[in-house]
């Protein structure tokens, strides 16, 4: 015997039902459904979990589709009610902050004291403060390139074929053809695949090492690197490790400990880069070529090399540290250079296989977001290295100069110079009574302890007591001295230094007497000061 009970919800439950049989049926009359039901009993089945988590996420999509677009409240209950009166006073009331600190009394007077030339900059350009000639030992004008009459007969004619600007960036109407004969000769000069030309020598680097350096990667630089270098780091945000600068046992030091410690970890591999430059920026240091690729090689590294200030500079051509230590160009994976430095005209460059160019034309910031140089400059940079190629003569004089100059100051009592001695680029910086122990000069070249990878400072930097300031105004005085004996120089901003840029547009004997002022000059504010 069957006994049927009903209860008050039976119609609430039966109206349930029928209303999910027509959904369920509506459903399957969708284009797709059958496709989105196996995909869900798919994925209940392997992981329920994951259901109820799609589920929430598409109640919150749904939530935030449907929800007010302001947070603020219709009523407006909590505002404040100003009048026009009121709302002008606080107007007129706002200071906005300032963009950057105030110069100090000190920058001011340097600031104040900034010569300004009258007419085209070169080895001699003239003042508009005296009218007088001076000699100039401050432009990066190092093979006299800059007012070259061939040069600027070439850019002339470039003007009026090209007009002034590219009028886009390199992929969308910007690339002409005077951009990709300057690539190709490039290229052809340093002997790699190819090269790739950016618009900005400062966006090279900066584009260059996030073009190839990714978040995970490994980066080991040197703790000297300019600041684009850093900057371009930053933004690859890889790991970064230093070592010591222009230190290559600490370098092997650094690069053996992250091997241990991937091992330890049991990490997998993953791309590892070694960041340095041929002369540095900040003291005119050299690094050591053929050591920097037996490390590398041996510890299956890529080396990317920063040549701005070597290419153009060093080398009996003018190709860099490759020409200068005898070493093929293919084993630097990847070779940055200055156009605007080298070559006298505007950008960068970078040199490596056919894949690390094409790689740049699509990942490259600088080069994919930033407007082609003027075709004008193109031509100017072309017309450089042809130059370059039939002049050699030019390097020679660059190079007596440079042997010339050092073999005054060296001579020169209360200085030191960390500056390699084929650099055409000089720093000169005060020895300190301190600097045996306390002088980041000194610091670089006696290690007592190994320094912390995962720091840009060494270890000595908690006992650095020198005195930026009292450096930066004596040095301010030779600078000064040297400008009234006819001699402009200027100081690096990077670290207290008077740098010093030799040029092929003077004489052996302009380079000596001009050396010989700056040498008077030092020797006069130190005895003044005592330092």
């Amino acid at each position: 015997m069957t006994s049927t009970y009903n209860t008050p919800l039976e119609p609430v439950f039966s109206f349930v039902a029928e209303c999910l049989s027509s959904m369920e049926r509506t459903f399957y009359k969708l284009p797709g459904s059958a496709i989105i039901e196996r995909y869900v009993r798919s994925s209940h089945q392997n992981d329920p979990g994951r259901t109820l988590l799609e589920l929430i996420l598409f109640a919150l999509v749904i939530r935030t589709l449907l929800q007010s677009r302001t947070r603020a409240e219709r009523s407006a209950k909590n505002f404040i009610e100003f009048s026009d009166k009121e709302v002008d006073e606080l107007v007129d009331e706002w200071v906005p902050e300032p963009l950057a600190q105030p110069l100090t009394e000190r920058e001011e007077a340097e600031l104040n004291f900034a010569p300004v030339i009258v007419g085209q900059s070169g080895p001699k350009p003239k003042l508009a403060s005296t009218g007088k000639t001076v000699l100039n030992l401050s432009s990066l004008n190092f093979t006299n390139l800059a007012g070259n009459e061939v040069i600027k007969d070439k850019a002339i004619d470039a003007l009026k074929k090209y007009g002034v600007g590219s009028c886009g960036p390199a992929g969308f109407y910007g690339t002409v053809d005077a951009h990709l004969d300057l690539e190709r000769d490039i290229a052809d000069f340093l002997g790699t695949e190819a090269a790739i030309l950016y618009s900005q020598g400062f966006s090279t680097i900066t584009s260059v090492i996030p073009a190839f350096c990714k978040r995970g990667d490994i980066i080991v630089a040197d703790r000297s690197v300019s600041f684009p270098i850093q900057k371009g780091m930053q933004i690859s945000r890889s790991t970064i490790r230093w070592f010591d600068h222009n230190d290559l046992k600490s370098l092997e030091d650094v690069l053996i400990s992250l091997e241990k410690e991937r091992k330890k970890r049991r990490a997998p591999l993953t791309r590892r880069f070694i960041v340095t430059e041929g002369i540095f920026e900040k003291d005119g240091a050299m690094a050591d070529l053929p050591k920097l690729i037996e490390l590398k090689t041996k510890y299956k590294y890529r080396l990317i090399l920063d040549e701005s200030f070597s290419f153009g500079t060093v080398g009996r051509t003018g190709r860099g540290l490759t020409e200068l230590y005898n070493v093929p160009a293919s084993k630097v994976d990847m070779l940055i250079g200055s156009v605007a430095i080298g070559l006298c005209a505007a950008g960068g460059f970078c040199a490596g296989t056919q894949f690390v160019v094409e790689h740049q034309r699509i990942n490259g910031p600088g080069f994919v977001f930033s407007a082609s140089m003027p075709p004008l400059l193109a031509v100017s940079g072309s017309e450089g290295i042809n130059i370059l190629r039939s002049s050699p003569s030019i390097l020679e004089s660059l190079h007596d100069n440079t042997r010339a100059a050092r073999s005054i100051l060296d001579r020169v009592e209360g200085i030191t110079i960390p500056s390699h001695p084929a650099s055409p680029m000089i720093h000169i910086q005060l020895k300190t009574p301190s600097t045996s122990s306390l002088h980041p000069a000194a610091a670089a070249h006696h290690p007592t302890k190994p320094s912390n990878p995962s720091s840009i400072l060494p270890r000595e930097a908690s006992a650095w007591n020198w005195d930026i300031a009292t450096e930066e105004n004596i040095l301010q005085d030779v600078v000064e001295e040297a400008l009234a004996q006819g001699v402009l120089i200027s100081k690096a901003q990077l670290r207290p230094s008077i740098r010093l840029t030799m040029t092929s547009g003077l004489t052996k004997k302009e380079t000596e007497k001009a050396v010989g002022i700056v040498k008077a000059a030092l020797q006069k504010v130190l005895s003044k000061r005592r330092w």
